[in-house]
């Protein structure tokens, strides 16, 4: 069986990127709820949201060395498996992953240190103004990662002069029509998942009866984060959705599964997409409701996967169930902040052990979201690398074999298995610890050594003066 360089490219990128997109995700909304548990504690001096920050700090730190190590190594693909992409982009490509690393990781690096270490060696408005750039580095270092990547879906600014883009706007190619939604997007996912990892993480330690005050603090913020921001999303969610209707109309279709360019289309709730056949199998729908949801029009005009030849149109049973588990997720997350709410009038929701239980359960919820979310994204643009302009097979290294790329997609996921595990490994026990250990004080016992006189042999014989 001969081996396809470009599968198990598109494999590789896609198993790469999974992985790394859930450490970000998770450490800008984290890096931000630092930040607001060391401004409760600078303006109030209540020592629990000190308890709180120093935990948190400790999960954070481990989050982001996984998530530097997959980041820097996920970047060395574009040369070996996409050098014909890195090539025509690289005008466009080249300086913002730059300004990404010169904006956002050095000002995260810089003040990670002061927040990791600082404590008791800066001023407490010091360490608390460095928790702050912490979090604002994060989201700078989205800001050009989005950028790029949403110039991929919604290409402007840009012009191909002998397979080369170059630049005829930056504001343009920054500012895609696609950035805005996208960012903001991405901005609720990752609080919504710092807020439910907090929940679920908290809800675990008021279940064992740990630090109590401390986690029902920590719990009562979550749930107010989620009560708002899940809706929130939803909203942003539907705005998203009439952009990619305007812009990337087939990808909306796959989402839809709806194959004919019709009025009144209803919204499927279960079905088996059939590429092949050019339809659904065992449809259940509600009439009308996608083209309501999609036009905000009962009787709206969704495009179908028909509009485009069949080598264009995107694999359709991944992006149709992709979207729908990142939906139903998000539904959930709704019904969990209203189940806080109704909880928190009659006082119980860190007595209720069903809800605390659930909420440990959906503690993994927004990381799956996020995925299927991502999945959406990029496979319902196949099969363009640049939305309508350059393919995926055009944009793969020429001289690349089958076996190369199998090559590289073993030692990818053989790093990212051993990085991964060394990470939940650390993360376990910095759980385990609790709040109790990452607020324990600790005492460094000098060990006397008993003096002896200097002399050459001394060194000759053992290596110490």
């Amino acid at each position: 069986m001969e081996l396809d360089p470009l599968i198990l490219s598109r494999i590789q990128f896609a198993f790469v990127v999974c992985f790394h997109a859930i450490f970000p995700v998770f450490t800008i909304g984290l890096a931000s709820t630092i930040a607001g548990f060391e401004t409760l504690h600078y303006k109030t001096g209540n020592p629990v949201w000190q308890k709180l920050s120093k935990f948190w700090i400790q999960v954070f730190a481990v989050v982001f060395g996984i998530g530097v190590v997959s980041g820097i190594v996920m970047s060395f693909q574009f040369g070996t498996n996409w050098s014909n992409f890195s090539y025509a982009t690289a005008n466009f490509l080249g300086p913002v992953l730059s300004y990404e690393v010169v904006t956002a990781f050095f000002l995260e690096a810089a003040f990670l240190g002061v927040l990791l270490f600082g404590r008791d060696k800066v001023p407490q408005g010091v360490h608390l103004f460095a928790a702050i750039m912490v979090a604002t580095g994060t989201f700078i270092s989205s800001f050009w990662i989005l950028a790029a990547n949403s110039l991929m879906q919604t290409p402007q600014g840009l012009e191909l002069i002998n397979g080369m883009y170059f630049v005829t706007s930056w504001a343009d190619s920054l500012f895609t029509p696609s950035f805005g939604y996208r960012f903001a997007h991405m901005a609720l996912a990752s609080f919504l998942t710092a807020a439910l990892v907090v929940a679920g993480v908290s809800a675990w330690f008021v279940l064992q009866k740990r630090e109590l005050e401390a986690n029902k603090k920590a719990l009562s913020v979550a749930l107010w984060f989620l009560l708002f921001l899940a809706p929130a999303q939803t909203v942003v969610g539907d705005f998203h959705g009439l952009n990619t209707l305007e812009h990337q109309p087939i990808k909306v279709a796959a989402m839809e599964g709806n194959w004919e360019r019709d009025t009144n289309v209803p919204l499927l709730l279960f079905a088996i997409p059939d590429k092949e056949s050019q339809t659904n199998h065992f449809e259940i729908g509600i009439p009308g409701l996608a083209s309501y949801v999609l036009t905000h029009d009962w009787n709206g005009e969704v495009p179908g996967l028909k509009d485009v030849p069949v080598e264009e149109q995107p694999p359709v049973f991944i992006v149709f169930w992709s979207f729908r588990i990142m939906v139903g997720l998000g539904l959930l997350m709704i019904g969990f902040g209203i189940w806080g709410l109704i909880l928190r009038r009659n006082g119980g929701y860190y007595q209720n052990k069903t809800f605390l239980n659930g909420l440990r359960l959906m503690s993994l919820s927004p990381f799956v979201a996020v995925l299927a979310g991502w999945v959406v994204t990029e496979v319902g643009r196949a099969p363009w690398l640049i939305y309508g302009q350059m393919t995926h097979a055009q944009g793969l290294t020429p001289s690349l074999s089958g076996g190369m790329a199998l090559f590289t997609l073993i030692g990818y996921v053989l790093v990212y298995s051993a990085v991964f595990s060394a990470g939940v490994y650390y993360l376990l026990q910095v759980f385990k610890g609790g709040i109790e250990k990452a607020n324990a004080p600790h005492e460094l016992e000098e060990v006397e050594r008993p003096m002896r006189p200097f002399s050459a042999a001394h060194v000759a014989i053992d290596g110490e003066a």
